[in-house]
């Protein structure tokens, strides 16, 4: 049988490859988003650690010149989340998003004369000008569903959610104010990555999406499949029939399944500072995070009552504590928490990681400091 320790070692080679190569360009940050996954980026600043934590050495520029050139997108693609992925990859978590959110916004606007892919096509064109906040939009889809279906829009925006506008997967964001590591006002804008819309017909795009995941994070079970891509376990049951994957029993009880040009296992790859809602907790199901954080470390980082994440310390392939970064000026000093019963972090195993921190959001980190935490 399959242990935590196996599917952690496997998922390891593939988050933080030994053969990397601090991409520099566009291009290269692309394709190397491509090869460790989507990044949940929610805070905005998660794009930068969490490309720092797998491809040390990468810059600051040369994310910001990814964005700027379009190579890479941020936007609400899975489970209504904002992720970001490369251009290429774009139109893929776009069709999946759309698959499983039409049923929930349809409930939630109740159309009576437009359906919600036409809706969806209004809040595009409104955005393919130019950069909408998320008030324009909200303001605008109020003004269109009640003109289409002769309601009042001033109820029709009173009764919806503000997200309901800006987290449609065609839409991405860009700041408007400061830069794009930051919190600053957003801009939402019509994606234009090539072959946008083109899989929304395909009967592989969920088996396509299922492939990516296992590329960047498996093996992985149905119900981590599920999870991540926010599909239902039948959804992803007839994509694993197209796959033909081979499976096996895990430690849960739950099968497995695994591409089969997989990476071989790896167990140790030192010490790295992980972003908040990071892949190695994100991308699987709750209950089998186990693999790389026990429970109890787990409850404890993830704050269910207000949904935040503090960000994660990897020591030797577990998540073992987190750290901080305090303050937001360009030189401010970083705090690591490691939890009792774990191996404490050695201050030079920290160069590194913190080394990468630095390139990656252009600060300066002017005092490291230890803290054990009992859990």
């Amino acid at each position: 049988m399959t242990t935590w320790d196996d599917l952690g070692a496997r998922a390891l080679a593939r988050q933080l490859p030994a053969d990397v190569v601090p991409p520099a360009d566009p291009a290269q940050v692309a394709a190397a988003l491509r090869r460790t996954g989507a990044i949940q980026s929610q805070t905005a600043r998660s794009t930068f650690l969490g490309m720092a934590a797998r491809f040390p050495g990468v810059t600051h520029a040369a994310i910001t010149d990814a964005f700027e050139a379009g190579a890479i997108l941020r936007g609400s693609t899975l489970r209504g989340t904002v992720h970001t992925v490369a251009a290429e990859d774009h139109p893929l978590h776009e069709a999946v998003t759309r698959m499983a959110r039409r049923r929930d916004v349809a409930r939630v606007l109740r159309p009576q004369r437009f359906t919600v892919d036409e809706l969806w096509s209004e809040l595009e064109s409104y955005a393919a000008s130019e950069p909408r906040t998320a008030d324009d939009l909200h303001t605008h889809l109020a003004a269109w569903v009640g003109g289409r279906d002769g309601r009042d829009p001033d109820e029709v925006r009173a009764s919806i959610g503000r997200s309901l506008s800006y987290t449609h997967g065609g839409l991405v964001r860009r700041p408007l104010s400061g830069g794009w590591e930051g919190q600053g006002r957003a801009g939402y804008t019509t994606s234009v990555a090539p072959e946008r819309g083109r899989r929304l017909t395909d009967p592989d795009v969920v088996a396509d999406l299922v492939r990516a995941h296992l590329t960047a994070h498996g093996p992985a079970s149905r119900q981590d499949l599920a999870w991540w891509a926010g599909v239902t376990l039948g959804t992803v049951d007839a994509a694993l029939e197209r796959l033909s994957l081979d499976g096996e029993e895990g430690p849960d009880g739950r099968v497995y399944v695994d591409l089969p040009d997989a990476p071989p296992a790896v167990a140790d790859t030192g010490v790295r500072l992980l972003p908040e809602f990071d892949a190695f907790m994100c991308a699987y199901e709750p209950s089998s995070r186990t693999r790389f954080a026990d429970p109890a470390h787990h409850g404890r980082l993830w704050n269910q009552a207000n949904a935040t994440v503090l960000p994660p310390l990897l020591v030797d392939g577990r998540i073992t504590g987190y750290w901080r970064a305090m303050g937001s000026a360009r030189r401010r000093p970083l705090e690591v928490t490691w939890f009792a019963r774990t191996r404490r972090p050695r201050k030079g195993d920290l160069d590194a990681p913190v080394a990468a921190v630095e390139a990656a959001l252009g600060i300066t980190i002017t005092d490291v400091t230890l803290t054990r935490e009992a859990v």
